[in-house]
C-alpha cells in the first residue's frame, strides 16, 4: 500500500507536458528597437541604391527634386523630363514592387515555419511558389489571362493554395509534420509542376513562351504601376491577417499538446495560416514569378538574432525580406553591363549554401528552433 501510495504521483496524469528543448527568453525591447533600426536603415539604402543607379545616374538631390516636381513645388532641372520618366516610370514602380514582394515571401515563410515547427519550411522549398506558376503558366496558355488582369494571380493563387493543403496533409504524420517528409513532398511537387510547365512551354506559343520562361526564372523586369496596385492589397490583408495569429504561433511552438491545453484551435489555426500562406505567395508569385529562399533565409537569420516571438519576428522579417530582394534586384541590375540576371538565380546563390547550413545544423540537434 505504502509503495503504491509512493508511485501514485509519478503516475498520475499531468495536465500540462511541456517540452524538454529549451526555452529562449523574450528579447528586450532595447535589442528589438535596434533590430528593426538596423533592419529599416538597410532597407531605405537598398531602396535609393535600385532608384539611384542604373543606365541612367540618377543623384539623390535629384530623386528629391524629382519629388518636389510631382508635388507640384517647383524644383525645375534641365533633365527634368529624362528623370522624371525614369523615375517614375521605370525604377519607383519595381523598387515598390520588389519591397512589396520580398516582404510577402518574408511573411509567408515565417508564418510557414510557425505552423509547421521547423526551420526548414519555404514556399519555394515544398513547392508553393511552384504550384502557383503553374495556375498563372496554365492561365496563359489557355488565353485566360488576356480576359482579366486579375485572371493570372487568381490562377496563381487558386493552385497554391492546393499545393499548400495537399503538403501540409502529406507531411503529417500521427498529429505531427516530419521534416523529412515536408522536404520529399517538396520535391515531388516541385517535380511535377516542373513537367507541367515543361509541357505548358512545348504547348505555347511564341508570346506565351516567354511569358512561362519568366515564371521559372523569376523577374521585376517591366514592373508597372497597374502590378504594384494589384499586389499592394492582397499583401496588406495577408500581414493584418497574421497578427491576431502572432500569439497563438507562440504558443504553437510549445507543441501541439501545450497549445491545446492553453486554448488553442490548433487544427484551425493552421488552415486559416494556410490560406494566409497562399495568399501572400501567390501575389508575390503572381508578377515576379518564382523567386525562391526568401522565405527561408530572412525569418531564420531574424529567429538567430531576436528569440522565437512572432510578434518581433513577423515585424522584422517583412523589412527584411523587403530588403534582401531589393539588394538582390540591384545586383541582378548591374551585375552584367547591359545584362539583366534572373533575381530568382540571386536568390537561390544566397539561399542555397544557407540550406546546406540548416540541414545540417538540424542533423545535429534533438529538435527545436535553430
Amino acid at each position: 500500500m505504502t509503495k503504491l501510495a509512493l508511485q501514485a504521483p509519478s503516475q498520475a496524469p499531468r495536465l500540462l507536458d511541456l517540452p524538454t528543448k529549451p526555452v529562449q527568453l523574450p528579447v528586450s525591447r532595447r535589442r528589438a528597437a535596434l533590430l528593426l533600426t538596423v533592419i529599416g536603415v538597410t532597407l531605405i539604402i537598398g531602396v535609393l541604391l535600385s532608384v539611384a543607379i542604373g543606365q541612367l545616374p540618377i543623384s539623390i538631390p535629384e530623386i528629391f527634386g524629382s519629388f518636389c516636381r510631382k508635388l507640384g513645388l517647383g524644383c525645375t532641372s534641365p533633365d527634368a523630363l529624362y528623370i522624371d520618366g525614369a523615375l517614375w516610370e521605370v525604377r519607383l514602380p519595381r523598387v515598390v514592387l520588389t519591397v512589396l514582394v520580398g516582404g510577402a515571401l518574408a511573411a509567408a515563410g515565417a508564418v510557414m515555419q510557425g505552423i509547421f515547427g521547423n526551420p526548414l519550411a519555404d514556399p519555394g522549398i515544398i513547392g508553393v511558389s511552384s504550384g502557383a506558376a503553374v495556375g498563372a503558366s496554365l492561365a496563359i496558355v489557355t488565353g485566360i489571362g488576356a480576359l482579366s488582369s486579375i485572371a493570372i494571380p487568381g490562377a496563381a493563387f487558386v493552385t497554391a493554395l492546393l499545393t499548400t493543403f495537399f503538403v501540409y496533409a502529406f507531411s503529417r504524420s500521427n498529429g505531427r509534420t516530419e521534416v523529412i517528409t515536408l522536404i520529399l513532398t517538396g520535391i515531388a511537387v516541385n517535380a511535377v509542376a516542373g513537367a507541367g510547365l515543361a509541357f505548358m512551354t512545348f504547348a505555347a506559343d511564341t508570346n506565351q513562351r516567354e511569358q512561362i520562361v519568366f515564371w521559372q526564372m523569376g523577374s521585376l523586369a517591366g514592373s508597372l504601376w497597374f502590378q504594384v496596385g494589384a499586389v499592394l492589397p492582397l499583401v496588406l490583408i495577408g500581414v493584418i491577417a497574421i497578427i491576431p495569429l502572432m500569439r497563438q504561433l507562440d504558443l504553437l511552438a510549445l507543441g501541439d499538446d501545450a497549445a491545446r491545453h492553453l486554448g488553442v484551435d490548433i487544427e484551425k489555426l493552421r488552415v486559416v495560416a494556410i490560406v494566409i500562406v497562399a495568399v501572400l505567395t501567390a501575389s508575390a508569385v503572381s508578377f515576379a514569378g518564382i523567386i525562391g529562399f526568401v522565405g527561408l533565409v530572412v525569418p531564420h537569420l531574424i529567429r538567430m538574432v531576436a528569440g522565437p516571438s512572432h510578434r518581433l519576428l513577423i515585424a522584422a522579417s517583412i523589412p527584411g525580406g523587403a530588403a534582401m530582394l531589393t539588394l538582390a534586384d540591384l545586383v541582378a541590375r548591374t551585375a552584367v553591363p547591359y545584362a539583366e540576371l534572373p533575381i530568382g538565380m540571386i536568390t537561390a546563390l544566397i539561399g542555397g549554401p544557407f540550406f546546406f547550413y540548416l540541414l545540417r545544423r538540424q542533423r545535429s540537434r534533438t529538435g527545436g528552433w535553430a
